[in-house]
């Protein structure tokens, strides 16, 4: 008899919880049951469990990538002038042809010019709004070496910080030396671009004597 009348604390609380009707209060005895067998087979107290499992919770909700990653982008828009602000909107318009969202014209731009973080730049790119007629000549140039617009948007989707280069000073210069010194030109220059873009953008050769600029450095070729 003893025996019988002795329940278990675990088949009491399931059966209360299994049998109960809907109350306004059915959340809050669900949450307590359940912090309350966390509480059993984890052997913390009942308020680390709780707080760990809200915690949890909360960061799911409000750690979406895309959340912050549009938050971002409306931060950044907010910085900029009127005038930016048109200018902004041109260059992302110049790469339309290219078949890039929105979305994605607004992401090169920021990672060419310095208004997100690229390990290519180091920590010498400063903000910049770009020109768009600076976005049009780079483009013209690209095209100018065999490269049609599945092949530019191959490449700035690979190296974006491309047009954020010099080019002048360092996409025409770094291909005549393709050209002069590894007698790289033509077919075999548009298949090397494709597969190493980042070629575009040397600035330096460290000849062996590290200068800590290795991602600009003809060391990579």
């Amino acid at each position: 008899m003893l025996g019988k009348s002795l329940a278990s604390p675990l088949f009491t609380l399931d059966s209360a919880t299994r049998f109960c009707y809907p109350t306004p209060d059915l959340a809050n005895a669900t949450t307590s049951a359940m912090s309350f067998d966390l509480n059993l087979c984890s052997g913390f107290p009942p308020t680390v469990v709780r707080g760990a499992w809200i915690s949890h919770i909360s960061m799911k909700k409000f750690s979406s990538p895309n959340v912050l990653c549009h938050s971002t982008v409306q931060v950044e828009s907010k910085t900029l002038s009127d005038e930016d602000g048109e200018t902004w909107e041109a260059c992302k318009e110049a790469l339309a042809s290219l078949s890039f969202s929105t979305e994605e014209r607004d992401k090169i731009l920021r990672k060419a010019f310095g208004y997100v973080h690229s390990p290519y730049w180091s920590e010498e790119r400063k903000k910049e709004v770009p020109k768009v007629e600076i976005i049009n000549e780079i483009l013209d140039y690209l095209r100018s070496l065999s490269l049609s617009d599945d092949d530019l948007y191959k490449l700035l989707k690979k190296f974006p910080e491309v047009l954020g280069c010099s080019l002048e000073h360092e996409m025409k210069m770094n291909v005549q030396i393709l050209e002069k010194d590894w007698g790289i030109e033509g077919k075999s220059l548009r298949n090397l671009l494709l597969r190493n873009p980042k070629v575009l953008g040397y600035n330096v050769d460290c000849k062996g004597d590290c200068m800590a600029k290795c991602t600009r450095c003809w060391v990579r070729f």
